[in-house]
């Protein structure tokens, strides 16, 4: 009989400490076919620890250590390893850049842990991964408006049903700054066609634009 096949080695890196916490212990006990070896918050961390290389990495985009991230997608490519990103954001033009740097996929943190499992085993297996909302946003990006980093940042909180003033304080700027960004962003769809002027319409084209995710 053929031998059963070796797990897939699996590394995270995320320097969100709670999200690295819940995710080894929902990919420790989802599946048999994944064998995580290390969860650990930093690029440096991830190079040093004693089990890499692994099969494949699922790495946090916005990792606060200024490198790179089309180098460290060259440098795991070096080390034959795949590259799964992860993300809280969702823009199209992120996406594509994240692809087109060398990694396998692209998935939002808020995915279920299914999801992520399927990714993994995509991109081990060498083929990429987009969930069906990715694609879709991807597909249908040509008119939309040009956010800011901060602009996407904003609408996705606000969106997520956040308050102003509680978008205010987790970004750390003035609510008056805050609804200027709203104002700002809504201009930005006024002016391309589409009118976010209440709030259960900027979620929706949120949602829509896959700044982001509608959660279940």
């Amino acid at each position: 009989m053929p031998d059963t096949a070796a797990p897939i080695r699996l590394a995270i890196v995320d320097d969100h400490r709670m999200l690295l916490g819940a995710l080894t212990e929902w990919l420790r006990g989802a599946s048999s076919e994944i064998e995580l070896v290390a969860a650990v918050p930093s690029w440096s961390e991830l190079l040093a620890h004693p089990d890499f290389p692994v099969d494949v990495v699922l790495l946090d985009l916005d990792l606060r250590d200024n490198i790179p991230i089309s180098l460290k997608l060259s440098m795991l490519k070096s080390a034959e390893v795949q590259t799964m990103l992860m993300s809280n954001y969702s823009e199209p033009a992120v996406v594509r850049e994240a692809l087109s740097a060398g990694a396998m996929g692209y998935l939002v943190k808020s995915e279920p842990v299914e999801s992520i499992i399927e990714a993994i085993r995509s991109a081990q297996q060498g083929v990429s991964y987009l969930t069906p909302e990715l694609e879709a946003t991807l597909l249908d990006d040509g008119t939309l408006p040009k956010l800011s980093a901060q602009e996407r940042r904003v609408m996705a909180l606000y969106g997520a049903g956040q308050p102003v003033k509680a978008v205010a304080f987790q970004l750390g700027i003035s609510e008056e700054t805050a609804k200027s960004y709203l104002k700002r962003i809504r201009e930005k769809y006024r002016a391309a066609g589409y009118d976010v002027g209440t709030k259960v319409a900027l979620r929706k084209r949120a949602i829509a634009d896959g700044i982001l995710l509608q959660s279940d």
